[in-house]
């Protein structure tokens, strides 16, 4: 593996399970008929958007936490809004400070969380990628962890745990999951379930989407090299990413077996499809996962899948 020798492991998944703070775990996993019939399969929802910061970041970042030795230095990291706020979260409860490199573009709301929660939140580059660039930058300077989304085992097993639950409700009801379809930014989600699938459900098919204009990861994974794109223009902020983590790529060797790549308006229809059929608004992001169905899901027509509502901080824009 690069960056980190070990690679996320189904054990790593159960302890991070066993010690996530319980406000991020054991979320709904809904299924609602007229959503069925509408895309022609029978989809599971996994609802990661009821907790605290309204992510599923929460569950990686904790464990991470947990895992780390106490220090006076303060967590350096970037973030789009939501993994920043799960490291806010984390930190606040622990007496930890967090600073948080934000793109001066993100999403007003989600930085307002974060320094809600107590970050301290920079705003530098023109999107995710180059504020990334800054955070390693001051954290290299002032000694500072830098972390770094999608390349830390810890971060990718506490996300693991939604494959967890998910596997052992369906398992009570004797339930049979034929594919999980997952949103893929930094990689964290997608390699954390695709583990937790491969030990426990190795039938199952694990199938990432990005979106078509930030295809990094996807055109990452299809070639095995890393790969920057010059944009990832999309209103999916949690997963415009232009350029491939090299451990989630390891990492999505064995555990992935398809990637999609979705359009602006498949996510359109997805965040209209959640709020009519499970009432629910979560973000662009959050459902890239039936973004995916709607595009492709006749590849699975009649088969069981499982998706994630990974995020509801919208962007909230003016009357």
């Amino acid at each position: 593996m690069t960056q980190q020798q070990l690679a996320p492991s189904a054990d790593g998944i159960l302890a991070a399970f066993r010690a996530i703070d319980p406000v991020f775990t054991n979320s709904p996993l809904i299924e609602q008929q007229p959503a069925n019939a509408e895309l022609g399969l029978r989809p599971f929802a996994k609802v990661e958007t009821l907790n605290p910061i309204r992510s599923f970041k929460g569950r990686g970042t904790d464990w991470w936490m947990q895992s780390e030795q106490p220090s006076d230095h303060p967590v350096v990291s970037a973030s789009a809004g939501n993994f920043g706020q799960g490291l806010a979260y984390a930190g606040r409860a622990r007496g930890r400070k967090v600073v948080i490199f934000s793109a001066t573009t993100a999403n007003p709301g989600k930085v307002e969380a974060m320094r809600r929660l107590g970050a301290e939140v920079r705003l530098e580059g023109d999107d995710f990628d180059a504020a990334k660039a800054a955070a390693r930058a001051y954290a290299d300077i002032h000694g500072c962890p830098f972390v770094e989304d999608g390349a830390l085992r810890t971060i990718a097993e506490g996300a693991g745990t939604i494959a967890l639950e998910i596997t052992e409700r369906l398992s009570q009801d004797k339930i049979t999951l034929d594919a999980i379809i997952v949103p893929l930014g930094n990689g964290a989600l997608l390699t954390g379930i695709g583990t937790w699938i491969r030990a426990k459900a190795p039938a199952c098919k694990v199938i990432g989407i990005v979106a078509s204009n930030a295809p990094a990861m996807k055109q990452s994974w299809e070639t095995g090299r890393l790969v920057s794109t010059e944009t990832a223009d999309t209103a999916a902020d949690g997963i415009a990413v232009r350029e491939c983590v090299a451990y989630a790529l390891d990492c999505m060797k064995t555990t992935v077996d398809e990637v999609w790549a979705v359009s602006e308006e498949a996510i359109r229809s997805a965040r209209a499809l959640s709020l009519t059929h499970y009432g629910l608004v979560v973000e662009e992001a959050g459902v890239a996962g039936l973004a995916g169905l709607i595009e492709n899901g006749v590849s699975l027509k009649g088969k069981t899948v499982a998706t994630i509502l990974c995020g509801g901080n919208v962007r909230v824009t003016a009357p």
